[in-house]
């Protein structure tokens, strides 16, 4: 599977038409979804009738746009007009929206093909996608492996060359990690630069949508297209929507890089790929210094608490009456709701809304909600006066490799101190960008990419000179033994 640009040339040239390209890229999801669990719902029919209608533009002459006729994925908690959208959950098992989210709206305009909507963790709920109700996503570089979560299904289906790009959504690094977990580009923009319309709500203060890719390139092309304002949504930004792709490449001389020294613990391997990176940077002409964020170690706890709080507040309308499944044969509307959430609820989802409403109660709200509210306040504090200094900071995206299957779910605490570098990025707002730097044990490595607000073309310059300087992204995974 070619890049978003060589792709788009190749169309057309003619050396291929749109619909070969999608019956081969349907062959190859047919062939690896089973084992790795890339998708929930395959869209077959669709993709060829929109395939034939984009061939028949080309074969008019008529021009097309850059994304037409490139295959992508969506994960399941973007709503999808006609297609079933399930958040890996028995309890939207059957739910089949009746319109798009704003960014399906955009990209639609621009005529990529729909192959399918891709596996998650429930209720993007999780660090691995193994809490999925339709079965675990595997890593294609080793099935053995997670591929990260909670858009382990989105990231996969990119690394295993399945399509050329996806959608994901990062409420506390679920796109950052999967693409470090799985070799490829991933990126969280600036709080309300994409739209959240339309995506099923996890943690509304952190929610954030944007892309998976192959190249730091393709992802400024898809940022392109879904950022911008949106009047339907209440927290989307109203500025300028810039030329993500114009003038990648650029020299990072002087450029100063800060290292967060909070977010250098973990595997010794994986410190000395980041620092390996920093080298290069370093030879590249950047200025690299030393920075502290002193709360950062309180960043976690403090995630936790809010999104589980917003969550707690946002799946209450999943009750058997408003939204989704309901059990039949109960004697009342109390016993209905609770035998729903009970039966359609993963164990995940309950432990999170269980911890939300706790930290919500009356008696411990100001000891726990309102305390991590203010930890927030101070991280935000913190980087604001580190970007006074540093033009982008460096951290490693996970304190670890991959991990196994099952490993997370038995010891919960050391998967939650997972997200120890990517969490604190949502509670602050600000851009991510995660690119891949190295292997060990045949696994990926990823880097992350930190910058002010609205800083996403800077960091995406600093990323493509990266990839310009290496070649970590030109290798994929083996995917005959599959």
């Amino acid at each position: 599977m070619g890049k978003i640009k060589a792709t788009h040339e190749s169309l057309v040239n003619k050396e291929y038409s749109v619909t070969e390209l999608v019956k081969t890229t349907l062959d190859k999801v047919k062939k690896s979804s089973p084992q790795l669990g890339t998708y929930i719902t395959i869209t077959e029919e669709k993709a060829l009738k929109d395939a034939a209608a984009i061939d028949d533009k080309i074969k008019k002459g008529e021009p097309i746009s850059v994304l037409s006729g490139i295959p992508m994925g969506v994960k399941d908690n973007i709503s999808t007009k006609g297609i079933r959208t399930t958040c890996a959950s028995k309890m939207l098992e059957n739910y089949t929206p009746i319109f798009d989210a704003t960014v399906m709206k955009k990209l639609n305009n621009e005529s990529p093909i729909l192959i399918g909507k891709c596996n998650m963790d429930e209720f993007a709920m999780g660090s691995t996608s193994e809490t999925s109700a339709f079965g675990a996503v595997k890593n294609p570089w080793s099935t053995k492996h997670v591929p990260g979560g909670s858009s382990g299904g989105s990231a996969a289906t990119v690394a295993a060359d399945e399509v050329v790009f996806s959608l994901g959504t990062d409420t506390g690094g679920s796109i950052r990690q999967p693409a470090a977990f799985c070799g490829i580009v991933g990126m969280k923009p600036t709080y309300g630069t994409v739209s959240r319309f339309g995506v099923v709500s996890y943690a509304s203060s952190l929610d954030q949508v944007a892309s998976f890719t192959k190249t730091v390139e393709d992802c400024a092309i898809v940022m392109e297209t879904i950022s911008g304002y949106d009047p339907l949504e209440s927290t989307s930004v109203n500025r300028p929507n810039p030329s993500y792709s114009n003038g990648l490449g650029k020299s990072i001389k002087g450029l100063k890089i800060g290292v967060p020294t909070e977010y250098f613990k973990g595997d010794s391997v994986v410190m000395e790929k980041i620092k390996a990176a920093l080298k290069v940077y370093e030879s590249l002409g950047a200025i690299i210094e030393d920075v502290s964020i002193p709360h950062a170690e309180y960043a976690l706890p403090a995630y936790y608490i809010i999104a589980s709080a917003e969550a707690s507040s946002n799946l209450a309308r999943f009750d058997g009456v408003r939204y989704g499944a309901r059990v039949e044969d109960v004697e009342d509307v109390t016993d209905m709701m609770s035998e729903t959430r009970g039966q359609f609820f993963g164990k995940e989802v309950k432990k999170r809304i269980m911890i939300g409403t706790y930290a919500l109660s009356a008696g411990y709200y100001d000891a726990y909600y309102l305390k991590a509210l203010k930890v927030r306040t101070l991280l935000k504090q913190d980087f604001d006066k580190a970007f006074e200094k540093f033009d982008i900071l460096l951290t490693p995206v996970a304190p670890c490799l991959p991990y196994t299957i099952g490993e997370g779910y038995k010891d919960p605490v050391a998967m939650y101190l997972g997200d120890l570098c990517t969490a604190s990025i949502n509670l602050v707002g600000i851009p991510g960008l995660t690119i891949p730097c190295g292997f060990s044990e045949g696994l990926p490595i990823g880097l992350q990419l930190l910058g002010k607000p609205f800083s996403e073309k800077a960091l995406l310059n600093a990323g493509a000179v990266f990839e310009q300087n290496t070649d970590y992204h030109k290798q994929s995974p083996n995917m005959e033994v599959l």
